[in-house]
């Protein structure tokens, strides 16, 4: 089933393309939130799964893919910034769920943190809360390519790391894109290693404790820059979490081969339709922004 696609308006600052499949029979509706340098075709394969039993929300931040077009770029967008998009758009489609992959889960996370009142459940994939060593390199060498816009070595660099695990079908199509980008693309993510980095020197977690739903967080067995053993660690933190492994597989999860993306599936639906709903507590609510300065 095709999409409905639509340009939506957030505060009169950004246009924000999306698309929005929806499932006869679905009750629900679940956000998606993409990691670095994606699109919403990142997610084919997620949408197919979801879709028979949600409603299914996909996004294009304004700098990047179908937003592009219709965003100037006088100035980069920050994590914070990306949460409070993911905010307005949550209530603009209504959602339910939300579902987040790597680096899309920093601004999903600083979203949850003010308690969306319509978000119930929350899925978090490839992400964890340590910079861990091979994680550094990757984050430190891409610093470098980024900077000279060297695309060349930027597709290399993402194929030969997180997405070492990727059918080769799926790396000609990474590379294609992640060496094709606008600049401006790679002034961006520049930026975001830098707050991604500063946010951990600087603890987050405090602040991310403030979010009260039910979490799953989904990694791979074998990805090595976002661990399972590390993602573990939001348990000392976050009231509700739940945690996948998913076996034999890296950090792109489902994409890389078919018993992952069953695995996948059965934990994204054994946690949201068998999780009922938190009753929240009230708390004064916090900007996005001033917190994540503040820790």
């Amino acid at each position: 089933m095709k999409p409905a696609i639509a340009v939506v308006d957030v505060n009169g600052i950004y246009k924000v393309h999306t698309e929005f499949y929806a499932s006869p029979l679905a009750r629900k509706t679940i956000i998606l939130v993409n990691g670095s340098m994606a699109t919403t075709a990142s997610f084919a394969q997620t949408v197919k799964t979801l879709q028979p039993q949600f409603n299914v929300v996909l996004f294009d931040l304004p700098y990047a893919g179908r937003s592009r077009q219709h965003n100037d770029y006088d100035h980069l967008i920050s994590k914070d910034d990306e949460a409070n998009i993911l905010l307005e758009l949550i209530e603009h489609f209504k959602a339910n769920f939300l579902m987040s992959f790597s680096w899309g889960s920093v601004a999903a996370l600083l979203a949850l943190a003010k308690r969306p009142a319509r978000i119930e459940q929350a899925v978090i994939s490839s992400f964890s809360p340590v910079l861990n060593e091979p994680m550094l390199d990757y984050m430190n060498r891409g610093l470098t390519f980024l900077e000279a816009a060297d695309r060349e070595n930027i597709g290399e660099l993402v194929n030969s790391t997180i997405g070492k695990f990727l059918p080769s079908l799926f790396k000609r199509y990474n590379y294609r894109h992640v060496s094709s980008l606008h600049e401006h693309e790679y002034r961006q993510m520049h930026a975001h290693i830098k707050q991604v980095m500063r946010m951990e020197s600087n603890c987050q977690m405090p602040y991310l404790a403030r979010i009260d739903i039910p979490l799953l967080f989904i990694n791979g067995e074998n990805d090595e820059y976002t661990t399972a053993q590390d993602a573990r660690l939001f348990g000392e933190y976050l009231p509700d979490c739940r945690f996948a492994t998913i076996e034999n597989a890296g950090h792109f999860l489902d994409m890389e081969h078919k018993s992952a993306c069953e695995q996948t599936r059965d934990a994204i639906f054994g946690f949201l339709q068998s999780t009922r709903p938190v009753e929240r507590l009230h708390y004064p609510q916090m900007d996005v922004q001033h917190a994540a300065m503040a820790v």
